[in-house]
């Protein structure tokens, strides 16, 4: 699904500033946002056409936080702006994201401007002929601290722009000559999409219209913290993937982040069910462990949350893999559950990926307002509790596919719930201090995943995987 090296060709500067209008929760505000890239001018058919340097500066108008109960004093942010990718008549849609370096202090007047950098996703397109990029929606999250580095109440802004009518959204148009490439190589040896002949094509079906592809977003150089993912290239069925994302506390009104994490994946038995009428169902059953530094556990993580509404309490954050047990013959007890719906008329697909892992979650090094709270080491919740995920995916009938497959990643969510603490404290019983404020209620869980390495695939897995098999696709959180 990756196309090989773009063809040698010019480059094009992409320059231009765009008015969009943003929901800040004092109301519509105007922004203004303005894009430089630079972007092949032309390519071949199948090849990929990668924008690089991209830089988004948007400029938040005075006052744009007076909103907030407290004063801030630091913003930073991750934007990502849609960009609709178009070439005769078919049409695709790319995420650019963004993100500032450093925060950028809030002035006491005047304009905000943050100046937000990434790696975006390739495009592909599919047949000759002109392919255009245009500017769509745009959605930012603004995280805001005081003066004293404490989170802001509220600490974060989600914001819905809408670019203003009347303007010229085009970004760039690059001309796709005449001409082919070697047909990309598949994802992995997963069998999500079944019924495909060796030419990529499903037995009996047309081919689909030729169309536009984005691609996954290439590893980034602020994903240098990413820990080792090393896929087994002697083992047919395994894959990695990295994951990360957000988990709400739904009592501190706040959210944790997840770091980025290595998922082991070994793919297990498929088998079809026709018992639904005008679907076949392709089922599937695998296994998925997290890994890290030989445990089977998240990298541990920092939240900073308003203990009571008021008092700023930061704690490391260790979650652990209870692993899934075996059956009597000794294979691995399922906890991925994979069910693609195929319509027997068009050959359009929907899949539903449910992911349950049971968890363990240890809190240490506290703070209380800055100030060291003695927990011990065994602060953590007194059973373990369970975290269901679920990834929806499409594919129309013309191959056009959307959402989460667990061959391809995409976004999941779920809830959790925490049971309450214990063995928390060393001089005092500290157990319902955190049961009080972290247990109980359900809380959103959106994590993404990226597009798996499957090293057993050897030169054909390049696009996805490193030389050292890890997964060259490193997700970005949202929220």
């Amino acid at each position: 699904m990756i196309p090989g090296a773009q063809a040698a060709s010019g480059v094009q500067e992409i320059d231009t500033e765009l008015a969009y209008t943003c929901d800040f929760p004092r109301g519509e505000q105007p922004v203004k946002v303005g894009i430089t890239a630079k972007i092949p001018e032309s390519a071949l058919p199948g090849q990929a056409v990668q924008p690089e340097d991209v830089v988004m500066d948007v400029t938040l108008p005075e006052g744009a936080f007076a909103a907030s109960a407290d004063p801030a004093a630091t913003v930073s942010a991750e934007m990502t702006l849609s960009v609709d990718v178009a070439q005769k008549g078919q049409e695709a849609r790319a995420e650019w994201i963004g993100r500032t370096a450093d925060p950028a202090p809030v002035p006491s007047e005047g304009e905000l401007v943050l100046r937000t950098s990434g790696a975006v996703p390739y495009v592909a397109p599919g047949a000759p002929g002109d392919l255009s990029l245009k500017a769509a929606g745009l959605t930012a999250v603004l995280t805001t601290r005081t003066a004293e580095g404490a989170p802001t109440e509220p600490a974060t802004t989600d914001l819905v722009c809408v670019l203003d009518a009347g303007q010229d959204p085009a970004l760039a148009a690059v001309d796709v000559a005449g001409g082919t490439t070697s047909p990309p190589p598949s994802p992995s040896p997963s069998a999500e999409w079944p019924g495909e002949d060796e030419e990529g094509g499903r037995e009996g079906e047309e081919p689909a219209p030729d169309a536009p592809e984005v691609g996954t977003r290439v590893q980034e150089s602020g994903a240098a913290d990413a820990p080792p993912c090393a896929g087994d290239p002697d083992d047919q069925l395994n894959m990695v993937a990295y994951v990360t994302g957000y988990a709400n506390v739904a009592k501190l009104d706040g959210a944790s982040r997840f770091p980025l994490a290595c998922a082991q994946i070994s793919q297990g038995p498929s088998w079809l069910d026709f018992t639904d009428p005008g679907f076949m169902h392709l089922y599937q059953d695998s296994t998925v462990d997290l890994r890290y530094q030989g445990k089977p556990q998240l990298p541990p993580s920092q939240g900073t949350f308003l203990t009571f509404g008021f008092m700023p309490t930061t704690a490391t954050l260790e979650m652990t893999q209870i692993p899934e047990g075996t059956r009597p013959d000794g294979t691995r007890i399922p906890n991925i559950k994979s069910d693609l719906a195929i319509s027997l008329a068009d050959f359009s697909s929907r899949s539903v990926t449910t992911i349950t892992m049971e968890l363990m979650l240890r809190l240490r090094d506290v703070e209380v307002n800055g100030v060291p709270l003695d927990v011990g080491d065994d602060c953590r919740t007194s059973r373990p509790f369970t975290l269901t995920v679920k990834g929806l995916g499409t594919r129309s009938s013309a191959g056009i596919l959307e959402g989460y497959t667990l061959a391809t990643g995409g976004q999941l969510t779920g809830s959790v719930s925490l049971p309450p603490f214990s063995g928390c404290g060393v001089d005092e019983d500290l157990d319902n201090l955190f049961t009080a404020s972290l247990s109980g209620a359900p809380g959103l869980v959106k994590q993404v995943q990226g597009a798996p390495c499957a090293a057993a695939q050897g030169s054909g897995s390049a696009a996805f995987c490193t030389s050292g098999y890890e997964p060259v696709d490193v997700p970005v959180p949202t929220r």
